[in-house]
């Protein structure tokens, strides 16, 4: 890497209300390890206040309702006790001198009935069952066929985001990062095969982008805008998802999104260099980009190449709660155990050795 390459890594930068010291981020990264109830622990505070020394910590998808949820053990952000879980992780985070956003996932049709405590059929724009299987406690299952939302349920849905990003703040999150990538609630609204709707919500794509920006704008209303992302996944197949119009799709969605003035964009890239191009040239605030599987000095050129203002890691951080230290000195990386990824306790989560503990 080159040193220019690596200084740009070290510049501060601004996320809308929230200062960075740096612009390495830590994406986020389901881990499975939540109370039954969706409540975050000690355990989970112990394993984000580790990894303080990020610019940026998002956390792991946090289901909005008791219907955003669809995998074992994930946390929530809609009860009273779910929001105290969430200011033990905030408060060490915090103490340790980190920043960190919760981001809000509901996963629509990603789902089993068996992985929740209310047990109900998954909810989605139309009742399209996805291909693949869902892990539950009893073993790969097949996700079941979703009941489409109505347009009422729609708005309510919005207003559960809405509700749920004031419960972030209270938990003394600094902003929230709605999850609209990787095939989850917004992303099957964006589609064109989950989303067969006939209503304002479906159809054409000025139709097909409007929850993601009823979601955006709530969230900035209640919270402020500045401490209000979003993450986007264009052409990303992941959980049964088909964009057949991409190149259009995403730019109306960038426009529509811009005036809101969100803290950041944040971009999983799919390796479309020319969408990435057009998407950076329309967003006019600052943009987080993270590369899947790309080297930190690729990652590092997006900065000084002007493709990114901030960069996010997420298996390095994973595995390596000190990273910032470890690339500042050019030390060795540990390696992730994607064994213990989703479960195992403290193994895989909170036991990856430190620099000095090694």
């Amino acid at each position: 890497m080159s040193t220019t390459d690596l200084n740009a890594l070290w510049q501060p930068a601004r996320a809308g209300d929230i200062h960075l010291p740096h612009r390495l981020a830590m994406a986020p990264m389901t881990r499975n390890r939540s109370t039954a109830q969706g409540v975050p622990t000690e355990l989970n505070a112990e394993y984000y206040a580790q990894r303080a020394s990020m610019a940026l910590i998002i956390t792991e998808g946090t289901q909005p309702s008791a219907d955003g949820q669809g995998y074992l053990l994930t946390p929530g952000l809609h009860t009273a006790e779910q929001v105290a879980g969430w200011r033990k992780v905030t408060d060490a985070v915090h103490a340790a001198g980190g920043r960190i956003v919760v981001q809000l996932m509901h996963v629509g049709r990603i789902a089993h009935p068996d992985n929740t405590p209310h047990g109900r059929q998954p909810v989605a724009p139309s009742p399209v069952r996805p291909a693949g299987t869902m892990f539950t406690a009893s073993g790969p299952q097949e996700m079941p066929r979703p009941r489409a939302l109505s347009t009422r349920e729609v708005a309510m849905t919005v207003e559960d985001y809405r509700r749920a990003a004031a419960g972030a703040v209270e938990a003394g999150a600094d902003g929230v990062e709605i999850h609209g990538a990787n095939g989850y609630l917004v992303h099957q609204f964006l589609s064109t095969n989950a989303n067969e709707r006939t209503d304002r919500y479906g159809g054409s794509v000025e139709g097909r982008i409007r929850f993601a920006t009823e979601v955006a704008a709530a969230v900035a209303d209640e919270i402020g805008a500045g401490r209000t992302a979003i993450r986007l996944s264009p052409e990303n197949p992941y959980n049964d998802i088909r964009e057949d119009d991409s190149h259009e799709l995403y730019p109306a969605l960038l426009n529509a999104l811009a005036p809101l003035d969100l803290a950041y964009l944040h971009l999983v890239h799919s390796g479309d260099e020319q969408l990435l191009d057009t998407l950076r040239s329309l967003w006019p605030g600052t943009l987080m980009l993270n590369r899947p599987g790309a080297d930190l000095a690729t990652r590092a050129k997006d900065i000084t190449g002007g493709r990114a203002d901030i960069v996010s890691v997420g298996m390095a951080a994973l595995a390596n709660p000190d990273l910032v230290g470890r690339v500042r000195s050019q030390a060795p990386l540990n390696t992730p155990d994607p064994a213990t990824f989703y479960s195992g306790g403290e193994t895989g989560y909170t036991d990856y050795p430190a620099r000095h503990d090694a």
